[in-house]
């Protein structure tokens, strides 16, 4: 096999075992930990795999310490989150992917299906979202502090198969804490940016489906009634309504989550005036 994965976590002993579980086909399985204070470390060692710590600082800074501060075995690095499990049919097809590739094809991205409330939530989950996940060593950086993207010097290809992700898995409670430190970042990268200073009318029809939905955030981003207009796109133009109460709930969690982004990106700029919040 070659192909390494690294897993990046920070209390994940919920969701690690059955991570770890469903990568036992990979001779080469790196956990990088941002010094966890549960039982993540036991369960990662438990699984006879490496365990590497560094303070966290930012996903971008994360993924690129995994990316290029650690040595691996194979020349192609698949990047998992805990809370994701990778299936059968993706670890076949990425096998028939690596081995074909061309010497110029770095990255591969891939999909996921994200779970809710027992199913897969297709249509509030804004499926399908291309994520960069499967590097080749040292050909690969990371750009942005969340809500990553992946920079690749070569070619870049896709993936038919999914991740499966299940974001719930350790609660509301973590899955709004997490979106919490989220909605931080995304607004302290928007402050001082002008609004339409990503956006791109001819990204809106690339053929690369990751530039689309870049366009299509920043100009998102730049309109008013942003967290409302998410709810609808997500509940009603995407069908979310047709994932039943999962897909009414998460609908209305992402309205929240883009709501906190434009409370801190306001608390920003009344800051910077010296105004009162």
């Amino acid at each position: 096999m070659s192909i390494s994965v690294l897993v990046l976590t920070l209390d994940e002993e919920r969701n690690l075992g059955r991570c770890l579980e469903a990568l036992r086909w990979c001779d080469d399985v790196v956990v990088l930990d941002s010094f966890s204070a549960d039982a993540t470390e036991a369960i990662a060692k438990g699984y006879g795999v490496r365990f590497e710590q560094r303070r966290f600082d930012h996903y971008a800074g994360q993924r690129n310490f995994g990316l290029n501060g650690i040595p691996y075995r194979n020349p192609w690095v698949l990047m998992v989150d805990a809370d994701e499990v990778v299936t059968p049919p993706l670890v076949a097809e990425m096998r028939t992917a690596v081995a074909a590739a061309a010497s110029d094809t770095v990255l591969y991205r891939l999909r996921r299906k994200d779970f809710f409330l027992g199913r897969w939530i297709k249509r509030s989950s804004g499926y399908p979202t291309w994520f960069g996940r499967l590097a080749r060593v040292g050909r690969v950086r990371v750009e942005r502090e969340v809500n990553e993207e992946y920079i690749a010097d070569g070619q870049v290809g896709l993936l038919q198969e999914h991740l499966q992700h299940y974001p719930f898995n350790k609660g509301f409670a973590a899955w709004i804490d997490k979106h919490n430190r989220y909605s931080t970042m995304e607004a302290q990268a928007l402050l001082g940016q002008a609004p339409l200073a990503r956006f791109r009318w001819r990204d809106l029809f690339s053929r690369d489906p990751a530039e689309r939905r870049a366009s299509l955030k920043a100009l998102l981003y730049a309109l008013p009634g942003r967290p409302l207009l998410v709810f609808a796109y997500l509940y009603l133009v995407r069908g979310g309504f047709l994932d039943g109460r999962a897909g009414l709930v998460f609908s209305l969690l992402r309205s929240g989550y883009e709501f906190l982004i434009d409370c801190k990106v306001l608390e920003g700029r009344l800051k910077a005036r010296s105004l009162p919040l």
